[in-house]
């Protein structure tokens, strides 16, 4: 994973039928991360599963735990080409954190996830952003998807 970002252009999105209900990726470990166990309250809210005609899927969200807030990304690349995910978490104040995680060219599950930040305000007002494209920004937006507004 790397910290630089990009700009993406726009595409068409379709939702992702499902069939377990689970979001993409669900359920996987990532190494150096801790699960998500006992402690402080965890608040996940996500946007729908989306998947596009060129065989990416996603799911967004933005998680708040204790004190801090990020956004993750669930997802499956069954492209078999290496892809850039550019996830973006917006907050109060105009303040935004961006991300940028390499996605290998395997149809597995996979998580891209924003560094962790203080929580600023409500944390209802973060929204997240992920858009897939070719490695290094050559070639068209494949996939974005979003945590949506909040209510």
């Amino acid at each position: 994973m790397g910290a630089d970002g990009r700009a993406a252009g726009s595409g068409a999105l379709r939702p992702a039928p499902r069939a377990d209900g689970k979001a993409p990726g669900a359920g996987v470990a990532v190494p150096g991360r801790p699960v998500l166990g006992p402690g402080p309250s965890t608040a996940v809210r996500c946007g729908p599963g989306l998947s596009s005609p060129d065989g990416i899927e996603a799911q967004t969200c933005v998680v708040t735990r204790g004190a801090e807030t990020w956004a993750r990304t669930y997802y499956r690349n069954a492209t078999g080409e290496a892809l850039d995910a550019v996830l973006s978490l917006m907050g109060p104040d105009d303040r935004s954190v961006r991300m940028t995680c390499a996605v290998r060219a395997e149809d597995e599950p996979g998580t891209c996830e924003t560094p962790r930040e203080p929580t600023r305000g409500n944390p209802a007002a973060y929204t997240a952003v992920v858009e897939f494209a070719e490695r290094g920004g050559r070639g068209p937006l494949l996939l974005r998807s979003g945590s949506n507004s909040p209510e």
